[in-house]
C-alpha cells in the first residue's frame, strides 16, 4: 500500500464510524420514541402499585400543570378528566392563549364536549399562523419562511426561471432581497441539471411545473409509504420508467401479504408488475419506525423522493377522528414519520404527503408542523388535482376495502376533491442535534373509563364501561407498537 493512500483509507474509516453512529442514534430514538408513548398509556394500568409509582411521570411541566389546574377551577370542570386530559397536553403558549383571550368552552354544547371544542378551538387558533392549509405556490411559500412583505412579492413574481431559482438557493436574510436579485441576474445558467432548464421561462409558472410535473432526481431511490394497494406505487414506478429514471422505487403496505390479499384479489398482479419494473415491495412496514426495520438498512441517505398519500391512524368506532381521546394518534403519526425519515432522507430530498385541506385526523397543520420540527422545509402546496400522479386506485386502507373502493363512487365523508392537497417539503438539515421528538399525550386508562362520548355514549358506569376502556387501551398500545388494528 503506498502512503498515499492511507490518509485516504483512515477518512473512509472515520466516515463509516460517522454513518455507523448517526444509524445507532436514529435506532436509539425510534426505540425510545415508541417506549415513552407506552409508557405514557400504560402509567395508571399497572396491578402492582409499585410498578405503577415507577413508570408514573409527570404528564406536563410545572408551570403547564400549574395554569391548566387555574382553567380547571376557572371553569368550573373539576371532574371533567377527558378536559384536564386536553389541557394537560398542551404547549404553555396555547394554555397561556386559553387564559388571555378568555376563552371557556360551551358546556351545554348538544354535539361537542368540553374537551372536544377545547381542542378544537386551540388547534384552530395554532393553525392561524400557519402557511395555511390550501394551495400555496413556491413563491408564497418562501415568503412565509422569510417573513417577506408583499412588495417582495411583486418583485419575486417578475424574475425569470433562472434569476428565481437562484434566490431561493442562495437568500438567507444575511443580505437583502434586492442584493441576492442583482446577484442572480448576472449568475450563469445551471448546466447539466433539470432545474436549469428555460432559464428565461417566466419564474413563477416554470418552478410550479417541477413539483406537478413530479420531475424528481433520477438517480436517487424514492420510497412510497403506506400504499395499501399498491397502485400509487405502480403509478410512480411507470412514471421514472418514462422519464429513463435509474433510481429504484421502494413500495410499502402497513398490511401483511395474507391481508391484503383478502382486501385486493389484483394486488399479487400488481406487485408483479412492480417488479417487473425493478421496485422493491415489502409488507409489515410502520412508517414511524423504519431505523428499527432491517429492510431499511443501507438505505440510509439514500432517498430523493418520499411519499405519503391520505395518512390516517385508523378509524376508532364509535369516535370522530378529531376526538382527543384518538386524535392524538393522528398527530403523532406525522410527528414519528417525519422523524424517521431524518436518517433516510439525502439533503435536499423531497417529501410529498397528499391529505384533505378540512381533515379532521390528520389535520394539514399536523402535516407541516410535524415537517418543520424535523428540518422538512415546506416549499408548495399543490391541489392534488393538478399533480401528474393523482390518477392512481385510492383505497380506504382498511377492510372496507374487500367489499367497496372510493373510486366506485364511495367517497369519504366531508371531504371532497377539489380539497386534497400536495403538501411538499425539502429537507433542509442544519446538522443539529435534535432533542427529544414532541408528541401530543395519549390518554390514560383512567381517562378512558372516564370519557362519555363516542362508544362511550351508552354504556352504563362500572363493568361495561371498564371493560370497553381496557379494550381500547390495549389497542393503543399495540398500535404505538407497530400492529395495525382494522
Amino acid at each position: 500500500m503506498s502512503e498515499e493512500a492511507v490518509p485516504e483509507q483512515v477518512e473512509d474509516e472515520e466516515q463509516e464510524d460517522d454513518d455507523d453512529d448517526d444509524e445507532q442514534e436514529a435506532l436509539q430514538d425510534a426505540t425510545e420514541n415508541t417506549l415513552r408513548l407506552k409508557r405514557l398509556l400504560s402509567e395508571d394500568s399497572q396491578d402492582d402499585d409499585a410498578k405503577r409509582r415507577k413508570t408514573n411521570a409527570p404528564r406536563c411541566g410545572p408551570e403547564e400543570a400549574k395554569r391548566a389546574d387555574a382553567l380547571i377551577i376557572k371553569w368550573d370542570s373539576q371532574k371533567d378528566v377527558v378536559l384536564r386530559h386536553v389541557l394537560e397536553g398542551l404547549e404553555l403558549r396555547e394554555l397561556e392563549m386559553l387564559e388571555t383571550t378568555g376563552y371557556k368552552p360551551d358546556k351545554f354544547n348538544m354535539y361537542k364536549s368540553p374537551a372536544d371544542l377545547t381542542a378544537m378551538h386551540v388547534a384552530s387558533w395554532r393553525e392561524k399562523d400557519s402557511v395555511g392549509g390550501g394551495a400555496v405556490d413556491m413563491i408564497a411559500s418562501f415568503r412565509y419562511k422569510w417573513k417577506l412583505g408583499l412588495a417582495d412579492d411583486a418583485v419575486l413574481r417578475k424574475l425569470c426561471h433562472k434569476d428565481l431559482r437562484y434566490v431561493f438557493d442562495k437568500y438567507d436574510g444575511e443580505k437583502t432581497l434586492a442584493e441576492v436579485v442583482e446577484e442572480a441576474k448576472v449568475a450563469e445558467p445551471l448546466q447539466g441539471v433539470a432545474v436549469g432548464c428555460m432559464p428565461d421561462a417566466p419564474g413563477s409558472a416554470a418552478v410550479g411545473r417541477f413539483h406537478r410535473l413530479e420531475l424528481i432526481d433520477p438517480c436517487a431511490d424514492a420510497a412510497v409509504f403506506g400504499d395499501a394497494n399498491l397502485t400509487f406505487a405502480l403509478n410512480l414506478a411507470r412514471h421514472r420508467k418514462a422519464l429513463g429514471h435509474v433510481g429504484r422505487v421502494i413500495a410499502t403496505t402497513f398490511e401483511s401479504l395474507p391481508t391484503l390479499r383478502e382486501r385486493y384479489q389484483e394486488i399479487d398482479d400488481t406487485i408483479k408488475i412492480l417488479q417487473e419494473h425493478y421496485a422493491e415491495v415489502y409488507h409489515e412496514v410502520d412508517c414511524t419506525a423504519i431505523p428499527s426495520n432491517p429492510k431499511f438498512k443501507g438505505l440510509e441517505g439514500s432517498l430523493g423522493a418520499v411519499y405519503y398519500n391520505f395518512p390516517h391512524a385508523g378509524s376508532v368506532g364509535g369516535f370522530f377522528d378529531g376526538h382527543p381521546c384518538v386524535n392524538w394518534r393522528h398527530e403523532n403519526l406525522m410527528r414519528l414519520f417525519f422523524r424517521a425519515l431524518r436518517t433516510f432522507v439525502k439533503p435536499g430530498g423531497i417529501v410529498k404527503v397528499a391529505s384533505n385541506m378540512g381533515a379532521v385526523g390528520v389535520r394539514f397543520s399536523y402535516i407541516t408542523g410535524g415537517a418543520a420540527e424535523n428540518e422538512f422545509c415546506h416549499t408548495e402546496t399543490v391541489p392534488f388535482l393538478q399533480w401528474s400522479l393523482h390518477r392512481y386506485g385510492r383505497a380506504y386502507g382498511d377492510r372496507r376495502d374487500a367489499y367497496r373502493r372510493p373510486s366506485d363512487g364511495e367517497g369519504y365523508n366531508v371531504q371532497r376533491a377539489e380539497k386534497d392537497m400536495v403538501y411538499t417539503f425539502r429537507y433542509e438539515p442544519s446538522g443539529k442535534t435534535l432533542g427529544p421528538q414532541p408528541f401530543r399525550l395519549p390518554p390514560t386508562l383512567a381517562t378512558l373509563m372516564a370519557c362519555e362520548d363516542g362508544p362511550f355514549a351508552n354504556q352504563a358506569v362500572g363493568e361495561p364501561r371498564k371493560k370497553l376502556a381496557i379494550q381500547l387501551h390495549k389497542r393503543f398500545v399495540m398500535e404505538v407498537s407497530g400492529v395495525h388494528v382494522g
